[in-house]
């Protein structure tokens, strides 16, 4: 024996509503992994720092670095460790 079954609009839309709610859920949890590798300028841009302040992180060997062709590459690692070593918490 065969039921035919109908779908209302109402069953549409609870099921979109609950795709969309499924759908924000695997996206908030999918965090884009940064780039393993980068550049003079997006580490001075990311600690906010001047080319001079990098030189001298380079030179105390504060930061690692790999030279390739002229271009300076940092682990993006190596700097979330170096911020994470001068987190100071917040005083209440």
């Amino acid at each position: 024996m065969m039921t035919n079954e109908l779908l209302t609009r109402d069953d549409l839309q609870q099921f979109r509503t609950q795709l969309l709610g499924d759908l924000k859920e695997v996206l908030a949890q999918a965090k884009p992994s940064p780039k393993q590798w980068l550049k003079s300028s997006e580490v001075r841009k990311m600690l906010g720092i001047s080319h001079g302040t990098l030189q001298n992180l380079r030179i105390t060997r504060s930061l690692p670095y790999t030279k390739l062709g002229g271009i300076m590459f940092y682990k993006y690692e190596d700097i979330e460790k170096i911020l994470e070593a001068g987190f100071v918490p917040k005083k209440y």
